[in-house]
């Protein structure tokens, strides 16, 4: 049976055991913005787009990524679901690579028309600091901004990297909307390992 909850607007809201609680913002962008170069050392990256029939390899980029940062929505998703969705010519998935191995992730979803969605965004943490992610964001617009669209939007929460919101800021999205999110700790559910995300507790 749903469950309902009632958020206070002013002081703290106590949350049942067994769930999470994050703050969701959501960005967006109107055109393309000017372009950023790719930094140096970036050479040695490059996109591929996984194969609409490889579910799995596409699965074990997502948990590579998304264990760190509590992703788990493609994880709590029917199979028969996701793979409805991998099968949308409308949703595009590319795998980054560096060094003969995925070491990161893009899905744009187009279904809404004129509209595009950076639905996921993500690089391994070795990579981090090399200039990957400006290398992955300028694909990623240079994708998007290539369709009929004239809306380009981002969504990240408060579980996400800490550098998210900064960074999609300094890609060109500007915020307008923020929310609250609870859904039930997947770490609980079996979803994500019980270990996973050890910065954000689980409380049974």
């Amino acid at each position: 049976m749903p469950q309902s909850l009632t958020i206070t607007l002013t002081g703290t809201t106590d949350l049942p055991p067994g769930k999470i609680a994050t703050i969701v913002t959501s960005l967006e962008m109107f055109e393309r913005p000017p372009e950023r170069p790719d930094a140096a050392g970036t050479e040695g990256f490059s996109l591929d787009p996984i194969d609409r029939g490889d579910v799995e390899r596409y699965l074990r980029i997502y948990r590579l990524l998304g264990e760190r940062w509590m992703w788990f929505s493609r994880l709590t998703k029917p199979r028969a679901e996701l793979e409805a969705i991998f099968a949308d010519p409308a949703v595009e998935f590319y795998a980054a690579r560096f060094e003969g191995r995925d070491v990161g992730l893009l899905e744009l979803d187009f279904r809404v028309a004129g509209e595009g969605e950076l639905a996921f965004f993500g690089l391994d943490e070795p990579v981090l600091g090399k200039g990957a992610g400006r290398w992955l964001m300028n694909r990623a617009l240079a994708l998007a901004w290539a369709k009929s669209i004239s809306r380009f939007w981002v969504h990240t929460c408060t579980l996400d990297h800490p550098g998210a919101l900064a960074f999609y800021q300094r890609s060109g999205f500007t915020v307008f909307k923020r929310g609250v999110e609870v859904d039930d700790d997947p770490r609980l559910t079996g979803k994500l390992r019980s270990d996973a995300v050890a910065h954000h507790p689980v409380i049974a």
